[in-house]
């Protein structure tokens, strides 16, 4: 027996249909889209052409459009987008947020002859290009489905998810949140080991907490025939960064997921030059706050005493980066069971913790959050099971249906809650 559907809603099934009716027919948009911002990619919180872009095809469809958001000082302009879908079925209060962030790496791309970055040393090797184009379908979709269900949904379109500060964490502090107030927030992430068709969910901690480490180890430099007399840098260099792993392990609690590591060595001197200064940059990623700010005191002080311990000098700088993604459980529960009405309860799977980060955590300070990954994967398609922040990455564009139709079927069941 089918359960009652909220004032002017229909029922949970037509709607399904209709929303899976009303993508489909917005999927080959939706593919022109993420090709058209796969090949016209821009660097964190300088998307200026691809938000001109989103705003265009929004104001098209009539949808309410905030644009210069998220700036990144105050006369700065911002790169950020909020767009507001309306239902019209019955008057409503209630407000449900849809996530997208826009920026590229800074990566040479390499195939894709069809649709190829274009802009040299710089490349959607994140899928943000797609998560762009699927909250575009889901908003447009929506629009198309007003008279069906009632409401307001957020489309909220980021910058610099690649980048400190975070185009989160200035959308949020811009109260781009405050009007109307969602209920709640969803981001969804390609993720090429899934396959397409799939989606995956955790309930609270997700994603790690991560920082940014820049070591300057400072030396004397000079000819390497003069070695007794020099403080080399490298030397330094060498004996800390196994100390900094050992020290940090020890500091974690027994089954406590910790990663510390460095990425970049710089020592630009040559055979028979010491230089004088060795840079060192790295990253670490914590679930625990307490581990978190134990670290960030012991990795400064143990660098500084290596390097006295030496002759030498440590500049320790270190950029605090996104909380843990921590998703709230009774959301998370919701929207599982929504995606599985939607893609069938054998395509739902459990997700493990990760140690990529995510400034989508910012969003979930403030507000209910829940944050999914979406199949993307597919062996007999190039580059679709390519990790991510690779050169060759792709994705299934069949996927971009899958992720619109989720994350709209997901709103309206929000709404409707």
């Amino acid at each position: 027996m089918q359960t009652s559907a909220p004032l002017g809603m229909k029922p949970s099934a037509p709607l399904k249909a209709e929303v899976k009716r009303t993508v489909a027919a917005l999927h080959a948009d939706m593919v022109k889209w993420r090709r058209h911002l796969h090949q016209h990619p821009e660097l964190s919180f300088q998307e200026y052409n691809t938000v001109a872009f989103v705003a265009e095809l929004l104001k098209k469809e009539g949808i309410e459009v905030r644009e210069n958001v998220a700036r990144l000082t105050p006369d700065a302009r911002g790169t950020g987008l909020i767009a507001v879908v309306r239902g019209e079925a019955s008057a409503s209060d209630r407000c449900f947020a849809l996530r997208a962030d826009m920026d590229a790496l800074p990566i040479n791309e390499v195939g894709k002859p069809d649709y190829c970055s274009t802009n040299p040393g710089v490349m959607h090797a994140c899928g943000h290009d797609a998560h762009t184009s699927m909250v575009l379908g889901a908003g447009i979709a929506l629009h198309r489905m007003r008279k069906e269900w009632s409401g307001a949904v957020m489309l909220v379109f980021q910058p610099g998810e690649e980048k400190e500060p975070g185009g989160a964490s200035l959308m949020v502090k811009e109260g781009v949140l405050d009007n109307p107030k969602p209920s709640g927030i969803v981001g969804q992430h390609v993720t090429p080991e899934l396959a397409v068709g799939k989606v995956g969910f955790r309930s609270g901690a997700f994603m790690a907490a991560a920082d940014e480490l820049y070591i300057t180890v400072k030396g004397k430099g000079g000819h390497a025939a003069s070695r007794p007399k020099l403080v080399d840098p490298i030397l330094i260099a060498a004996r800390l960064l196994p100390s900094l792993y050992e020290e940090a392990a020890k500091a974690v609690p027994q089954g406590e997921p910790m990663i510390l590591s460095f990425g970049k060595v710089i020592a630009n001197g040559a055979t028979n030059i010491v230089p004088d200064t060795v840079v060192i940059d790295g990253t670490l990623r914590t679930f625990n706050e307490a581990l978190r700010n134990e670290l960030h005191a012991l990795l400064p002080r143990i660098s500084a005493e290596i390097a006295q311990s030496m002759g030498g000098e440590v500049d320790f700088r270190l950029v605090k980066g996104s909380p843990p993604v921590v998703n709230d459980p009774e959301l998370t529960s919701r929207l599982r069971v929504a995606a599985e009405e939607y893609v069938g309860k054998e395509n739902v799977v459990e997700m493990d913790i990760r140690m990529g980060a995510e400034d989508f955590a910012y969003y979930g300070q403030v507000i209910p959050a829940c944050f999914y990954r979406l199949g993307t994967g597919n062996i007999g398609k190039a580059g679709t099971t390519s990790g991510l922040h690779r050169a060759e990455f792709d994705i299934d564009e069949d996927a971009l249906a899958i992720g619109a139709g989720v994350m709209a079927f997901s709103a309206i069941k929000e709404l409707g809650a």
